[in-house]
């Protein structure tokens, strides 16, 4: 009797001793008491305020730094505007084109890097008698020439002395002239079997606004077209050439007033 009290006293124990254990486990893992969680509530509650008011600080600083940049930037910029002045454009008005000055008006020549451009007839003005003739222009040609009649040789203090006469354009009357000798030079013509000597003279010329002291030979030269020819003693480093032109130059009308007066 003893004996089966005890074998089913034995479960019993075993279930008892489970519950208890099984409450100890639930009041430590599962369960927490009311104050401890009322406590942990108000410490959640206290971080959450504690990070807002972390944001707002943050926020307002963030703020003050885009206020400062806006207001260096600002101050700098002033300080540029002060000091840099902006460059004035300057007006622009409309204005009447000069008058184009005519160079047959007024007798100023065309030149290009200080050269006349002359044609291949130009106005030549031989100072003394103050005739003009049309002369042709001959790069071909060394030394310049011009017609002359009578050449007649003569000595004056000593030195060699020409006299000659020169026509007068559109007319049948002459000119005479007298010049000291320059030199002497040897011309040789196609048509001729020996050489022609001839003399040569300093003259004093203007072609356009040009004037010029240089070598001329005399020569009669009534079987060419033109009284005058100008070679290149005279071209050379003076004047350019332009053949597509004529009378591209005029003579001053102070020139041709003067009526025989020297240059």
């Amino acid at each position: 009797m003893f004996s089966t009290r005890f074998r089913c006293g034995k479960p019993l124990a075993g279930l008892a001793i489970l519950f208890v254990l099984s409450g100890c486990s639930a009041d430590r893992y599962l369960m927490v008491p009311k104050e401890n969680l009322d406590k942990l509530n108000g410490s959640v509650q206290s971080q959450r305020a504690t990070l807002v008011t972390m944001e707002g600080n943050a926020a307002s600083r963030h703020e003050k730094l885009l206020d400062l940049n806006n207001t260096s930037t600002k101050s700098i910029l002033e300080a540029i505007e002060q000091k840099i002045e902006k460059p004035k454009c300057p007006v622009v008005t409309a204005q009447a084109c000069p008058p184009v000055r005519d160079q047959r008006d007024t007798g100023r020549a065309d030149r290009l890097k200080g050269k006349v451009i002359v044609g291949e007839l130009e106005k030549f003005y031989l100072a003394g008698p103050g005739l003009v003739y049309n002369a042709r222009i001959d790069s071909g040609a060394e030394t310049s020439s011009i017609d002359a009649r009578n050449v007649t040789k003569f000595e004056r203090d000593g030195n060699n002395w020409v006299r000659f006469d020169v026509p007068v354009p559109d007319s049948d009357q002459y000119v005479t002239m007298e010049k000291e000798v320059s030199r002497r030079v040897k011309i040789i013509q196609s048509s001729a079997d020996e050489a022609d000597r001839r003399v040569v003279v300093e003259l004093q010329f203007a072609i356009g606004d040009h004037q010029q002291v240089a070598e001329f030979t005399l020569t009669d030269r009534q079987h060419l077209s033109h009284n005058v020819l100008i070679g290149r003693n005279v071209l050379r480093d003076v004047m350019l050439i332009d053949v597509g032109k004529e009378f591209s130059t005029k003579l001053p009308e102070s020139l041709t007033k003067k009526n025989g007066d020297d240059l």
